[in-house]
């Protein structure tokens, strides 16, 4: 037996995982051997219901709607999956095979034997918002910086380096860095998708009966998943995961942390009409809607967004900043998709064009989005900035 595939025997139940690459070939013909040969009594994969039907049905796009996305201040999560999936796109691409095509090859094998197959993958918006929530500022900066760097690297792997990916000691190794450049992010992406998967696939049949479960995931959570399975089978593990599925409530610090920056600047502001005078008030103010409306103004632009929408992003900035709960990359993204609304080749070919800084900026999907990060960006520097900005007027 191959490395990447290992027999886990439980009680009255036999487990087979098979360890794959998401972009391997090898990986996919040997899903469908394994299946075809041994027939097993149920089929686990790594996916969620959404998952499936984006790589099967490729109708994702068709329901976004970004407005709703904006509003709803889902712009920084949706980037963050585009990119992961840009990422493996150009990948399959350089390789010739399609992201995901193993599982989605692991379900088709099971439906044409009339085997039961089960989807036991959490849904990946919610691990993205799970991540995304138990990271600070900093964490958050260095997620999007790599995710970023990774989709637009040209460095390129080739076949044999994917295959490497299955093996252990690579695995130990890619793990180990994610741990130490962001331990809360691999906590959500492995660790917990580790318990998440073993409580699925052991609970997919009953633990009292002969059963031979095979079990297609993706390498890096093997190892995870087998101590998890043991722990199952002694009791030193419950079965319920649902509290994985909960988004973290936001905490006093995340929640007032907002409302800082606002306070701050106002409170200066007040301290300079009142301790200086009207004409350093005034100046601290031009000062501040100068920097703040400039630099975010200044992302739109590197953004080539429509002009309406740099104008947008200087005049609504400052706004932006005395709201927490409102974006600037709100209203300029708004802006952007209003008067360059997506068409329907953007829909299309959205997964091709995420994969190069060309297409982002040719597709009108992610170009709001670049729209709306940039911005956003802008303006956040522009707070910082203006900040030591005006408060030097006060020394003067």
């Amino acid at each position: 037996m191959s490395g990447n595939i290992v027999i886990v025997n439980l009680g009255s139940r036999e487990f087979k995982l098979i360890g794959t690459a998401h972009v391997s070939r090898g990986s996919i013909d040997e899903v469908k051997k394994i299946i075809c040969d041994e027939k097993p009594d149920m089929v686990c994969v790594e996916l969620d219901q959404g998952r499936l039907s984006s790589i099967t049905k490729n109708d994702n796009w068709e329901k976004l709607d970004l407005s709703k996305v904006f509003k709803e201040g889902k712009g920084f999560l949706l980037i963050a999956n585009l990119v992961l999936a840009s990422f493996q796109k150009r990948l399959g691409n350089e390789l010739g095979v399609k992201p995901g095509e193993e599982m989605k090859v692991a379900v088709e094998t099971a439906q044409e034997l009339g085997i039961p197959y089960s989807l036991c993958d959490r849904e990946v918006h919610t691990t993205l918002r799970r991540a995304w929530a138990k990271c600070g500022f900093w964490s958050k900066s260095k997620l999007l910086a790599s995710l970023l760097a990774s989709a637009f690297t040209k460095e390129k792997l080739s076949e044999q380096e994917v295959e490497k990916l299955k093996d252990k000691s690579e695995l130990d190794g890619m793990m180990g860095e994610l741990a130490d450049y962001l331990p809360a992010v691999k906590t959500v992406l492995i660790d917990e998708r580790d318990r998440y998967l073993a409580s699925r696939i052991w609970t997919s049949t009953p633990a009292d009966i002969p059963k031979k479960i095979t079990a297609v995931v993706g390498a890096g959570h093997m190892k995870g998943m087998i101590l998890y399975l043991e722990k199952l089978y002694e009791g030193k593990e419950k079965t319920d995961v649902s509290e994985l599925d909960v988004i973290p409530p936001k905490g006093f610090l995340s929640k007032t942390a907002g409302f800082i920056i606002p306070a701050a600047i106002i409170a200066l502001i007040a301290v300079g009409f009142i301790g200086k005078g009207a004409g350093v008030g005034f100046e601290m103010i031009l000062r501040w809607v100068l920097w703040n409306g400039s630099l975010a103004a200044l992302g739109s632009l590197l953004a080539l967004a429509h002009p309406l929408a740099v104008l947008v992003s200087f005049l609504g900035a400052p706004f932006a900043t005395l709201n927490p709960l409102v974006g600037v990359g709100l209203f300029s993204g708004l802006v952007q998709i209003a008067f360059r609304k997506p068409r329907v080749c953007d829909v299309e070919n959205i997964s091709e064009d995420a994969t190069s800084v060309k297409g982002v900026y040719r597709n009108r999907i992610t170009k709001a989005l670049l729209v709306f990060f940039l911005s956003s960006l802008g303006g956040a520097i522009g707070n910082f900035i203006s900040f030591p900005a005006i408060a030097g007027l006060l020394a003067g």
